[in-house]
């Protein structure tokens, strides 16, 4: 079983990426989400990966969160729920509005996910509602500590660091020198400090 995947990004597409690991390119099929996350192509990338075995085919599933990737798991014991759509589902919703929708039973929020329909919906939080108590994900708004931001974070998240953590580093390395945000090196060492 693959667990985790790390290469070189060899090429990008919103629902898929193929990553080189030892001179072998893995096909990943990915969400919305993941996808907007990625850095550029040929850069190196870590994943989190659920693989998924079938007499006729053997498919990987990337995710740059561990957490996008438990709710997957999670998603994929519902009826009816295959990893095709799960993903749909993941990238039709951020993972803390998708957790919230099902906590809430907000119907209408799920419904308007592409291949989500009313008994589905409710199939959804049926299933779910109580198996998400741990899964209170918060996603702090990095834009705000400045410019340099958005790439520091990319980089962290490359180098293994899980995104909340980092988020949070980069936050605490601006609330204690908002100079930092502006300048990509000396937010990437204040955050790396802070992260441990």
């Amino acid at each position: 079983m693959i667990a985790h995947l790390r290469g070189r990004l060899l090429s990008k597409q919103p629902q898929q990426v193929i990553v080189e690991a030892a001179g072998v390119g893995y096909d990943v099929a990915i969400s919305v989400s993941t996808y907007t996350s990625l850095p550029t192509e040929g850069a190196e990338v870590a994943l989190h990966i659920h693989t998924q075995v079938r007499e006729d085919t053997l498919a990987l599933y990337g995710f740059l969160d561990r957490n996008e990737k438990r709710i997957f798991e999670r998603l994929i014991t519902v009826s009816g729920v295959g990893p095709k759509l799960a993903i749909t589902i993941q990238s039709g919703l951020p993972s803390d509005r998708l957790v919230a929708a099902l906590r809430a039973q907000d119907h209408a929020t799920l419904t308007r996910i592409p291949g989500v329909g009313k008994k589905l919906a409710e199939r959804l939080v049926v299933e779910l509602k109580d198996k998400l108590e741990d899964m209170a994900v918060a996603a702090p708004a990095v834009a705000a500590a400045g410019p340099a931001a958005e790439d520091v974070l990319s980089a962290l998240v490359n180098l293994g660091y899980q995104r909340p953590s980092a988020q949070k580093a980069i936050e605490a390395a601006v609330a204690k020198d908002k100079s930092v945000g502006e300048h990509f090196d000396a937010l990437f060492r204040a955050a790396l400090m802070t992260i441990r």
